[in-house]
């Protein structure tokens, strides 16, 4: 995973959005912010992201292919919606199976972009209550297995007034050390 600042162009979301030269984010940011990486080869990975469910207590998984093939007539609507800024009261878990994309998450207390860009063998974790989004490349695919606490589910609470004082997001901004 590629970990580096959005450039806030106005553009096709699916381009890079890389500043030239390029601001990358040191792990240290990403780990400040709650953050979680690994790099696993696909080859092979079930031992590993099997593990590392298990440590986490991730109880349930499925895979998604973002793609219009294998969403069919809703793709353009869910590649929209999936690039509203939103969180979730649950971690958002990624391993990247084939294909790329980006996850942008909002660096606190600053409020910039940060862009991760994911590709095969990438396992992410976004914590409850962290702002971000996603998208794909100019590839228009990847297949992710999504891991799960619970029941499987994603609900996404975009970026409000509401949202600002949601318990899951107050949580965050604690957990993190902002606004405690």
């Amino acid at each position: 995973m590629r970990a580096y600042y959005f450039d806030n162009v106005p553009g096709d979301q699916r381009l890079p959005h890389d500043y030239v030269p390029s601001r990358p984010v040191a792990p240290h940011v990403l780990k400040a912010l709650n953050v979680l990486s690994w790099t696993i080869p696909v080859e092979g990975y079930e031992d590993s992201v099997n593990a590392i469910a298990k440590e986490r207590g991730y109880k349930n998984r499925d895979t998604i292919d973002v793609s219009k093939e294998g969403m069919g007539e809703i793709y353009e609507s869910k590649i929209k919606g999936f690039f509203e800024e939103h969180m979730h009261e649950d971690e958002e878990i990624r391993y990247i199976l084939s294909g790329s994309g980006f996850f942008d998450v909002r660096e606190t207390p600053t409020d910039a972009w940060i862009r991760l860009a994911v590709e095969p063998g990438d396992l992410i974790v976004l914590p409850a209550g962290i702002y971000h989004r996603f998208t794909l490349d100019e590839a228009n695919r990847i297949k992710a297995l999504r891991l799960f606490q619970d029941e499987p589910k994603w609900i996404p609470h975009n970026r409000s007034s509401d949202t600002d004082v949601n318990p899951h997001r107050i949580g965050y901004l604690k957990e993190i050390g902002v606004g405690a």
